[in-house]
């Protein structure tokens, strides 16, 4: 209940403060490209429970139909220039704060993965659904998407199992610092998930 509680405080509070802001990067995205500035992509929350995840569209529409898929490394040409933008400072991430609000994510939490990953997940590493997923992670701060995905799942594991007031309080500020210096953004050459379940 007090966690709950907390997501509801900082997410409504946040999502209010930054609303010029948020407004402001809706119509960056609309002026650039074609297409609605808030993407949606269904993704496995709560004990496999699919809900769309909320985000500023950082691409081209329809990029996940286009050259490498899901799949996004630095330099990808489907990335606008206001995307590019919103990557680095991690403001596509926003929306997600209403999916806190809705009750499908919490702030900190193993981020949600899409259907095909969950698929392919061994017994264990289904542990990963026990808890709500979370805008960020001891995965996030721990590497980002740049860590193998069987080591991302490894870090969410050991999360799940010391989960804390304390620990939540360390991954926020490691959040921030994170997102100031900008790192993991992409896969490079040790990132990614395909073949390494």
């Amino acid at each position: 209940m007090i966690r709950r509680a907390i997501d509801i405080a900082v997410s409504s509070v946040t999502l209010v403060v930054l609303a010029p802001l948020l407004a402001g990067a809706m119509a960056a995205i609309r002026l650039e490209s074609r297409g609605h500035p808030i993407y949606r992509q269904r993704r496995v929350g709560l004990g496999g429970r699919p809900f769309d995840l909320l985000k500023l569209r950082t691409m081209v529409d329809g990029a996940e139909h286009l050259g490498a898929g899901l799949a996004v490394n630095e330099g990808d040409s489907r990335i606008t220039r206001v995307g590019a933008l919103l990557r680095r400072a991690s403001l596509d991430e926003l929306p997600n704060l209403i999916n806190v609000l809705r009750g499908e994510m919490s702030l900190i939490g193993p981020r949600p993965t899409i259907p095909v990953q969950v698929a392919r997940y061994t017994p264990r590493q289904r542990g990963r659904l026990g808890v709500k997923p979370g805008i960020t992670g001891w995965a996030q701060v721990n590497g980002r998407t740049a860590l193998p995905w069987h080591e991302r799942i490894e870090l969410d594991l050991y999360y799940i199992e010391h989960r804390s007031l304390a620990l939540d309080l360390r991954i926020a500020r490691m959040t921030l610092a994170m997102v100031l210096r900008g790192t993991g953004l992409y896969k490079g050459h040790t990132g990614g998930w395909e073949g390494q379940l």
